[in-house]
């Protein structure tokens, strides 16, 4: 957007210094093609070659200070290259030298302009928490996090609001409970606050305090920054803030990127939208017929676990005589007495998957990822498997990994549940598109399958 800004600029100012000179010195109407092209052109260079200075990133764009040598040296160096291009490429008949004596005095002074007042709009926005803000969790030393908030560096890596945990430093039993509870507590305000990154302000060589943490914060779908400890700052004290973000190390990834996530759930909305269309008239004929077949509503709603924990009320079409959703829930099993008639067609051919389609949209779900189970199953299945947790790093999803691998149905066994944990983590450490397109062909052939459906 910054880059932008500055583009627009330079276009300007190359239109209104080449065609008002023209226009006054000559009195000739001005050429504004001619100039609009030139003014890209010279914007191109500007923004490329500030662009790769970090001119444009979040935290020097919201520096109080105006970078007024940046922008004039930049400038200085773009006239000088686009002087370069006129002489090689002879446009100078079609842009006179008062035009681009004027144009190159009127820039800068537009650019400065420009900078300061994107810096205020910037400041407001970010006091209200429009842009720039998001809350990040820091968890280190105190001495650690004192000397980084002194040196600034927290800023420099564009930290925003930040949520300070402050661990104990002597490495004993009393001490490692406490930090226990510290990090539970860091978890529980990160998964609140729908934190996306998570800093560590901890020396580099302690790798028992490390472990820890690591050991608490892999339950969170969250990136993890080690920033440079004492050492590591002590040499790179004049790094500039691209340098110290480079610095710091990736402790840990969040399963998909912001990117990711955003081309994921334009495609859960649109696939969505448009199998509700299609169904639309199976829908209709389903809710008709659970009426008249049992008593009870048509819909069934229960709790289940969502990314990051997040609970949500997943719906289903009814297909037994109970509404369970507390903390004993039977699953079903096979000619489960529970079922009822039409329950028994629909459930083998996952026509009371439908309505979760409704989940999708309400972004509570996705079309592919992990199935979510109960709460009082995925309670007890959490004490089963340490990493039975990590499976919701992504939304879940209407079909799966597990489900396309006829890993569906009842667990009566550990050996089941681990075997729907592998394939669920295996999915979110591979996701792409290709794969969520793989997964729903092979759920239509599962369907007709029917295999483990009852």
């Amino acid at each position: 957007m910054l880059s932008t800004l500055d583009l627009t600029v330079i276009l300007l100012s190359c239109a209104v210094a080449g065609g008002g000179y023209q226009l006054l010195v000559n009195h000739d109407l001005p050429n504004l093609p001619s100039y609009c092209a030139i003014g890209i052109l010279a914007g191109l260079l500007y923004v490329l070659r500030m662009g790769g200075r970090g001119h444009y990133r979040l935290p020097e764009a919201m520096a109080p200070a105006l970078e007024t040598g940046a922008i004039i040296s930049g400038w200085f160096v773009t006239a000088l290259l686009l002087a370069l291009l006129a002489f090689l490429l002879k446009i100078g008949p079609s842009y006179s030298r008062g035009a681009f004596v004027t144009f190159n005095l009127l820039t800068p002074l537009l650019l400065l302009a420009a900078r300061n007042l994107s810096k205020a709009s910037l400041s407001i926005a970010v006091s209200h928490k429009i842009v720039g803000w998001r809350p990040i969790v820091l968890i280190g030393f105190s001495d650690e996090i004192a000397a980084l908030r002194e040196q600034r560096i927290l800023t420099r890596v564009g930290a925003g609001d930040i949520k300070t945990f402050v661990l104990s430093e002597p490495a004993s039993p009393v001490t490692t409970l406490t930090d226990a509870n510290i990090l539970r507590s860091a978890c529980d305000f990160a998964r609140r606050q729908d934190c996306r990154e998570i800093l560590l302000a901890l020396p580099w060589t302690d790798a028992g305090h490390l472990e820890r943490v690591r050991g608490h914060l892999k339950t969170l779908p969250v990136t993890v920054w080690l920033l440079p400890d004492a050492n590591i700052r002590l040499l790179t004290r004049d790094a500039a803030s691209e340098c110290i973000r480079t610095l710091a190390l990736h402790v840990q990834r969040a399963p998909l990127s912001e990117a990711e996530c955003l081309i994921k759930r334009t495609v859960d909305i649109v696939l969505s939208t448009l199998a509700l269309l299609f169904f639309s008239p199976l829908l209709a004929i389903t809710a008709i017929a659970i009426k008249l077949d049992s008593p009870g509503p048509i819909i069934f709603r229960q709790e289940r676990k969502g990314f990051n924990k997040k609970h949500f009320t997943i719906f289903k079409f009814r297909t037994m005589t109970v509404q369970e959703n507390g903390p004993a829930v039977a699953q079903a099993i096979r000619d489960d007495p529970r079922v009822t008639d039409l329950g028994r067609i629909l459930r083998s051919m996952s026509v009371d998957e439908l309505p979760q389609l409704f989940n999708v949209l309400k972004g509570d779900m996705s079309l592919v990822g992990p199935r979510p189970h109960a709460l009082a199953h995925d309670d007890q299945f959490e004490k089963m498997l340490s990493n039975y947790s990590n499976r919701q790093h992504v939304k879940p999803g209407i079909t799966g990994w597990a489900q396309c691998n006829g890993a569906r149905g009842a667990t009566p066994s550990v050996d089941h549940i681990a075997q729907r944990v592998r394939l669920d983590l295996w999915y979110i450490n591979n996701w792409s598109l290709k794969l969520d397109a793989r997964i729903l062909i092979k759920t239509l052939s599962e369907v007709l399958k029917q295999r483990n459906a009852y």
